[in-house]
């Protein structure tokens, strides 16, 4: 993703106990970069679990001209070891969640960096392999890939669809979290900043993402602890970069996964910047005849569950879509019945 929203704030890991070595980054979305193999599963130190049913994949397409999302092991060249970055972060009580709304994290999946992408459909084109698109949105629209998941150490198939769910973007320091712990003192241009971050945005097994919630390192960590240490070092630097602090228990946590991550690193660099200002709009012109009036849409649509809204032929449904329900948005991106 060519944009200033991306953090600059990256991983480097060291293997623990041994020589330094990259954080295993999602794959990049540069489409010449595509492999139909399936990926290598996350490191795990606990045999693996039966990974998701298969699912046929076609082959990826040929390249298109729309701009790659930077895969995550790019960045300045300072780095700075993650337990001397957490030893920066300010540790205070968890703010009252009051107020708190996905919308003050701005419009669900916004395109910020103006590339005619949105930033699910990005996150998904740089952490999938062997993935196909929707013919005609230019490599945007991803509708089949594998996933590597970090967080169960399997793989996964994604079909767009009613079973597209199965794959799901996690916000690795969760919106909730951040508004509890200073996010709430940010503006809405710093806030949606931060929600369209690719560093903290994964492609993840979407059960496991449900299980997380809105939990910080004191109370969740991925059942993959293999994935503890780069999943510990990412929080610390986009709490850093999005000048957010730490709980007492939160700081305790990260300092002992990080104890025994053999000096895992972070990259350091100043907080990512908020979303460019749209262009203002060109000069109205001469007002034209009041079209007639559209017919608009039943107001009182209701479905009993996402089954209802996928036989009807509305899912994915939106907020502000007849007959939403905030029970068909669990994750509170502002899309339920994913």
């Amino acid at each position: 993703m060519r944009s200033s929203v991306l953090a600059s704030v990256l991983l480097v890991a060291t293997a623990c106990g041994g020589a330094p070595a990259p954080v295993a980054a999602p794959p990049s979305s540069s489409p010449s970069s595509q492999n139909p193999e399936r990926p290598t599963p996350a490191p795990t130190s606990q045999p693996a679990p039966a990974r998701a049913p298969a699912s046929p994949t076609a082959k990826a397409p040929a390249p298109s001209a729309r701009a790659a999302v930077p895969a995550a092991n790019t960045g300045p060249a300072f780095a700075a070891r993650a337990l001397d970055v957490l030893a920066g972060l300010p540790v205070k009580g968890r703010a009252p969640k009051t107020g708190y709304s996905r919308a003050e994290f701005g419009p669900a999946w916004a395109d910020v960096d103006r590339n005619g992408c949105d930033t699910r459909n990005d996150i998904l084109g740089r952490d999938l392999t062997a993935r196909t698109y929707k013919p005609g949105t230019r490599n945007c629209v991803v509708l089949t890939g594998v996933l590597a998941d970090p967080y169960t150490s399997t793989v996964i198939d994604f079909v767009r669809g009613p079973n597209s769910a199965a794959v799901q973007i996690d916000h690795v320091v969760a919106l909730s979290d951040a508004w509890q712990k200073g996010a709430q003192q940010l503006s809405v241009q710093e806030r949606t900043a931060f929600a369209n971050d690719p560093l903290n945005l994964l492609a993840v097994d979407g059960r496991t993402n449900q299980q997380k919630g809105d939990g910080d390192a004191a109370t969740w960590l991925p059942p993959n602890k293999g994935y503890r240490c780069e999943y510990v070092a990412r929080q610390i630097s986009v709490k850093a970069a999005h000048r957010l602090w730490v709980t007492q228990a939160e700081h305790d946590t990260m300092a002992r996964i990080l104890r025994s991550c053999g000096g895992i690193r972070v990259q350091a660099a100043p907080t990512a910047a908020a979303p460019a200002p749209a262009p203002k709009p060109a000069p109205a012109p001469a007002p034209k005849p009041a079209p007639a009036p559209l017919v608009q849409p039943p107001s009182n649509v209701f479905y009993q569950n996402c089954a209802a809204v996928r036989a009807a032929g509305a899912a994915p449904i939106r907020s502000g879509d007849p007959g939403f329900q905030s029970k068909f948005d669990r994750d509170g991106d502002g899309i339920g019945c994913e």
